[in-house]
């Protein structure tokens, strides 16, 4: 019989085999995944913490997809250890399945049952009593902002109203961990800043979220960010920890009223990196930026120059990302890990 926690859509915590190890919700040890001796996913470690918002970030055909299917379980790694809510994924008890919520890149919903039957069934497999069913289907539709077209056949829904769908599927029984494949991807602009100030709200809950997208300046919405390019984890660490990572430091943007030699600047403490934008604009890297700009705005009028602007700048996060991907270097076939990670759901 389904006890009383598993009816409000949440699992007991008593057996110890489903407790992550420390406050480690999600762990990856040396992991790798190959195709056809293709490697898409290269010796990746990685660990999820409780509470937090972890993003994937990374262009189409980087290795997200692959990756987020070993957490599933769906595929097995080719080497390397995976932990789940302190479970392998391919052995998953019932009870740690019922504390994640899932929801996958491509549309695997009933098309011929609405869009509320279709919240309503996935709520029923996990326990949902009916009275706190109806009540929890018109929240996460009305979240969605689907609860409109709740009578609508899920198959004739637009792409963004169907991503939306999967979405309410993934909430609807209050799950643990959230693993969502780019949840935003085809949703409207200001829907998205509604799914992500959900997405916090559920952190702020004590939730443990990844999430997947493309989108490279939604990792701004994170509490990690993992930058992912060919199959390779080539950065982990907050937002603002990237942006020093990318630039070396903070970013002086400083525009004269007349051609200026940046080199004058090189042996001013503190100046870590001086790059020449245009004739009258130039970019110096900092160690600290709020107690540097005045020093440097001195500096060029000692040395004859007439400061027009000087302003901190930040770096978009397409800028940081771009930084990273070339730094790191591309060592491998960029072919090779597309053709992977679209690889058939039967893949194993």
């Amino acid at each position: 019989m389904t006890d009383e926690r598993q009816r409000d859509g949440t699992s007991g915590a008593d057996n110890a085999v489903d407790q992550p190890l420390g406050d480690a919700m999600v762990s990856m040890r040396n992991v790798s995944r190959a195709f056809d001796n293709r490697t898409v996913v290269r010796d990746v470690n990685l660990t999820v913490t409780a509470g937090t918002i972890l993003g994937v970030i990374g262009p189409s055909g980087a290795g997200k997809t692959t990756t987020i299917r070993m957490l599933t379980g769906a595929l097995a790694p080719t080497s390397g250890e995976v932990k789940v809510l302190g479970q392998r994924p391919t052995s998953f008890s019932r009870r740690t399945r019922e504390r994640i919520g899932y929801m996958p890149q491509l549309f695997a919903l009933y098309p011929d049952l609405t869009a509320g039957e279709n919240v309503d069934f996935v709520a029923s497999l996990f326990g949902l009593l009916l009275w706190r069913r109806r009540r929890r289907v018109q929240q996460v539709l009305k979240l969605v902002q689907l609860w409109d077209a709740r009578k609508t056949r899920a198959g004739r829904l637009s792409g963004g109203m169907q991503r939306r769908l999967e979405l309410a599927c993934a909430l609807v029984h209050g799950p643990t961990l959230l693993i969502l494949d780019e949840p935003t991807a085809g949703i409207d602009p200001l829907l998205r800043v509604t799914v992500w100030e959900e997405l916090h709200r559920l952190r702020d809950a004590g939730k443990t979220l990844l999430v997947t997208t493309q989108y490279v300046h939604e990792a701004e919405e994170c509490d990690q960010v993992a930058l992912i390019a060919h199959g390779r984890l080539i950065a982990l660490a907050p937002p603002a920890e990237l942006r020093r990572s990318a630039t070396g430091g903070d970013v002086i943007e400083v525009e004269t009223t007349d051609m200026f030699d940046g080199s004058n600047l090189e042996s001013l403490p503190g100046v870590l990196a001086i790059r020449q934008v245009e004739a009258r604009r130039l970019r110096v890297t900092v160690d600290h930026a709020a107690t540097k700009l005045p020093a440097v705005v001195d500096a060029i009028g000692a040395a004859g120059g007439d400061v027009a602007s000087a302003r901190e700048v930040r770096l978009t996060f397409d800028e940081v990302f771009a930084e990273l991907v070339a730094r790191a270097g591309e060592e491998d076939d960029p072919a090779a890990d597309v053709a992977a990670d679209t690889e058939p759901e039967t893949a194993a």
